[in-house]
């Protein structure tokens, strides 16, 4: 599928919001996940092809250095009367494929994706929900929260580096909000780990989120499972990026670094 780029904006310093529109969007199915994702595809600079390709096509014909990039994004919003599909996208300079693509996209510029695909909504039956993020799991808990009722509890813990990379959350529900910020210190990356381990779990049936670095969300895994016995089917939780690896050194290791997860919590977790 794809799409074109309809507006951009900034809306903190490192976060860029790209609405796309027409393209292949009229056919779009939506699922009812709140981290719904598109898996989007960026052709290298001078491509031999054209802006609109098929993924599995180029691979076949094209040698790896030309091969598109790709990336996994949480869907922020979709308007599907327009149809309009916005992502958020994490900008740090000029690293990162997606991230150079977000601050330079235009309007009319292409999108290569394909899904949408996605697996976590908020449980109407849990007692309380726990969303637990840095940036990069922002648009999904902010889709989260914009679908929980009045009447309904949440407790957010979201880490970023500063006041000015806070963004507005709307919802219905009682929500318990803590913004952390980094300093560039060492103990940043223990920032969400000791804010949840602080806390005073309300009483009952807990729905989690946890999503962000990779180390960071392994701990935080471990001390949900093993000290306040959360259970596995409780939990949403995925490692989307990991401190100091680019995108496709990550890609290379994740699926040892979740099966690592799993291994250290065999037999010991409900």
């Amino acid at each position: 599928m794809h799409a074109r780029v309809i507006t951009t904006s900034r809306i903190t310093p490192t976060l860029v919001r790209v609405v796309l529109g027409g393209g292949d969007l009229a056919a779009l199915t939506m699922p009812e996940a709140t981290d719904a994702y598109v898996n989007v595809a960026i052709a290298p600079p001078g491509a031999p092809y054209g802006e609109v390709f098929d993924c599995a096509q180029v691979r076949e014909v094209c040698p790896r250095d030309l091969w598109p990039a790709r990336r996994r994004y949480t869907v922020r919003s979709w308007d599907p009367a327009r149809p309009a599909l916005t992502l958020d996208v994490v900008v740090h300079g000029d690293t990162g494929v997606a991230g150079r693509w977000a601050a330079a996209a235009r309007p009319g510029d292409c999108l290569v994706f394909e899904g949408p695909a996605g697996g976590y909504r908020p449980d109407p039956d849990a007692d309380w929900h726990l969303l637990v993020g840095d940036e990069s799991a922002l648009p999904a808990i902010a889709a989260s929260l914009e679908v929980l009722p009045a009447g309904a509890r949440a407790v957010v813990r979201l880490v970023c580096d500063g006041p000015d990379h806070e963004v507005r959350l709307v919802s219905e529900a009682d929500v318990d909000l803590r913004w952390l910020h980094r300093t560039g210190a060492p103990g940043d990356e223990d920032l969400l780990a000791s804010a949840v381990r602080a806390m005073t779990f309300p009483r009952g049936r807990v729905h989690a989120f946890v999503h962000g670095e990779a180390v960071e969300i392994r701990g935080i895994r471990r001390h949900l499972l093993l000290d306040r016995g959360v259970a596995r089917a409780d939990m949403s939780c995925s490692p989307y990026w990991r401190r100091e690896m680019t995108d496709e050194a990550w890609r290379e290791v994740k699926r040892d670094f979740v099966a690592a997860m799993d291994a250290e919590l065999v037999g010991r977790a409900p």
